[in-house]
C-alpha cells in the first residue's frame, strides 16, 4: 500500500483531518459512500419541501404521526435483517431498496403530480428512508472505526455526505424546471445505485486480512441473531441510551417547529411550487457549502481539544437565540438565517456528535439500538412536535408565540446535551484508564 496520498482527494483529508495512511483507502470509500447517499436525498429533499407546502401544515401535521407508525414499523423489519443476515449482504439491499423506491414514486407523479396520495406516500417514504439510511451508514462506520478513530475521522466523513448534500440541490435547482419534480427523483435513484457500489467497496476493505480497528482483529461477518425488537428493549434498560433518546427527541422537536414556521411563510412568500423547490435547494446549498468548510477543518480538532460535549451544546444554544429573533421578527429573510445556522450546526458538529457517543458499544446496541433512536424515538418528537403545533395554531395562538416555546425545547436540548457529554467523556476515562466500561 502506498504511503502517500494519490489524489487531490487524499491530500484534502490529510490536511483536513489527522487520517493515518493506512486509513485513507477506507475513508475515501466512506465519504464517497456518503456522498451518494445524501446528494440522493438531497436531490429529492426540495421535492418533498414542495410537497409540504402543497398540502397544507394540517395535512403535514397528520403526515408526521403517520411517519412515525411507519418508523415503528421499520424497526423490527430491520432487526429481524441485522439478525438473520450477514451485514456485508443487507447492508448495499437497503440502499437499494431505497433506489427502486424513488423510482417508483417518480412513475407515480410523471402518471398525475397533482395526485394527493401519490404526494402523501412519497412525503411519508422519504421522511422515514432519509433518517434509516443515514442510521444505517453510521452505524457501519462504528463497526469499522475504532472510538478513537471516530473522533479523528467522523468529522472529514460528515463532510462526504456534506458535499453530497451540496450537490444534489444544486443539481435540483439546475434541473427541475426541465426534467420535472418526476425526473428530479429519477435523478435520486441513480444516485442510491452508486451508493451500492461504495458500500460494495468498503465491505470488501472491512474484510481485507491487514485491515483491523486501530491494527485489532477484523470484527467477523455473521448474522447478529436476537429479538427483532432488542433495539427498543436496550434503550429501556440503559439510561446512557435513554440521554441519548430524549436528546433526539428535543433536537427534533426544535426542528419541527422551525419546520412549521417554514411551511406558513414559505407559502405566503412564494406561490409558484417551481419557485418553492428552488428556494429550498438553494437553502440547502448554501447550508452545505457552509457545513463542508467546518467539517473538513474544525470537527474533528474541535473533539479532539473540547470532546464530544462541545459538539452537543453548541447548536442548542445558538437555536434558543434564533427563535427569541424569530419570535420578534417573523419574516423569510430572519426564517432563512435560523434555519441556516441550525442546519449547519447539526451536520457539522451535532450530527458526528451523536455518532460518537455510540463509538463505546456494542455491535447490537450499534445497529438495532442506535436505529431504534434514529428513526422511531426522532420522528415520534415530530409528530408530537407536529400536533402540539397543529393544536396551538388551530387555537390561534400567534406564530410568536409558538417561536417562544421552540426556544424553551432549546434550552431543555442545550442542558441535556452538557449532560450527555460528561457521561461520554466518563466513559472515554474509564476506558483510557483500562477500567471495564459499563454496559450503555
Amino acid at each position: 500500500m502506498s504511503q502517500e496520498p494519490a489524489s487531490a482527494l487524499e491530500r484534502l483529508f490529510k490536511r483536513g483531518a489527522k487520517v493515518e495512511p493506512a486509513e485513507i483507502p477506507a475513508v475515501v470509500a466512506a465519504f464517497l459512500l456518503y456522498f451518494c447517499v445524501l446528494g440522493g436525498y438531497f436531490a429529492v429533499r426540495p421535492v418533498r419541501e414542495t410537497v409540504g407546502t402543497i398540502l397544507g401544515a394540517e395535512r403535514t401535521a397528520d403526515l408526521f404521526v403517520a411517519t412515525w407508525i411507519a418508523s415503528i414499523a421499520i424497526v423490527p423489519i430491520y432487526g429481524w435483517l441485522c439478525g438473520r443476515f450477514r451485514r456485508s449482504a443487507f447492508l448495499p439491499w437497503i440502499y437499494g431498496f431505497v433506489a427502486v423506491s424513488l423510482a417508483a414514486v417518480g412513475v407515480a407523479f410523471r402518471a398525475s403530480e397533482a395526485s394527493v396520495a401519490a404526494a402523501q406516500f412519497f412525503w411519508i417514504v422519504i421522511s422515514v428512508l432519509n433518517l434509516f439510511m443515514v442510521s444505517v451508514f453510521w452505524s457501519f462506520l462504528l463497526e469499522l472505526f475504532s472510538s478513537s478513530q471516530t473522533t479523528r475521522l467522523f468529522g472529514v466523513l460528515a463532510a462526504g455526505g456534506t458535499a453530497g448534500a451540496l450537490g444534489g440541490p444544486v443539481l435540483t435547482d439546475l434541473t427541475v424546471r426541465f426534467i420535472g419534480n418526476d425526473g428530479v427523483l429519477f435523478m435520486g435513484a441513480g444516485m442510491f445505485v452508486g451508493a451500492i457500489v461504495c458500500q460494495r467497496v468498503l465491505i470488501r476493505i472491512w474484510k481485507r486480512a491487514d485491515w483491523g480497528r486501530d491494527g485489532s482483529a477484523v470484527i467477523e461477518d455473521r448474522p447478529m441473531g436476537g429479538n427483532p425488537f432488542a433495539g427498543f428493549t436496550l434503550i429501556l434498560k440503559s439510561p446512557y441510551l435513554i440521554g441519548i433518546a430524549i436528546f433526539v427527541v428535543l433536537l427534533a422537536s426544535v426542528n419541527t417547529f422551525l419546520y412549521f414556521a417554514q411551511l406558513r411563510i414559505v407559502s405566503e412568500a412564494f406561490t409558484d411550487t417551481a419557485v418553492r423547490t428552488q428556494i429550498f435547494s438553494r437553502l440547502d446549498y448554501t447550508v452545505q457549502t457552509l457545513t463542508i468548510i467546518f467539517q473538513l477543518t474544525l470537527t474533528g480538532r474541535i473533539a479532539t481539544k473540547w470532546g464530544v460535549g462541545s459538539l452537543l451544546t453548541f447548536v442548542p444554544m445558538l437555536m434558543i437565540g434564533g427563535l427569541l429573533l424569530l419570535a420578534s421578527f417573523h419574516t423569510f429573510a430572519v426564517l432563512a438565517a435560523v434555519m441556516i445556522t441550525r442546519r449547519v450546526g447539526e451536520y457539522a458538529f451535532v450530527r458526528p456528535g451523536r455518532e460518537m457517543l455510540f463509538s463505546r458499544v456494542d455491535t447490537e446496541t450499534k445497529y438495532k439500538a442506535k436505529n431504534a433512536i434514529d428513526v422511531p424515538v426522532y420522528r415520534g418528537g415530530d409528530a408530537l412536535v407536529a400536533q402540539v403545533d397543529s393544536a396551538l395554531s388551530s387555537a390561534g395562538m400567534s406564530a410568536a408565540s409558538l417561536a417562544l416555546i421552540g426556544a424553551g425545547a432549546a434550552a431543555a436540548w442545550t442542558v441535556n446535551g452538557v449532560v450527555l457529554g460528561k457521561a461520554a467523556k466518563n466513559r472515554a476515562a474509564a476506558e483510557a484508564a483500562g477500567e471495564a466500561v459499563a454496559a450503555p
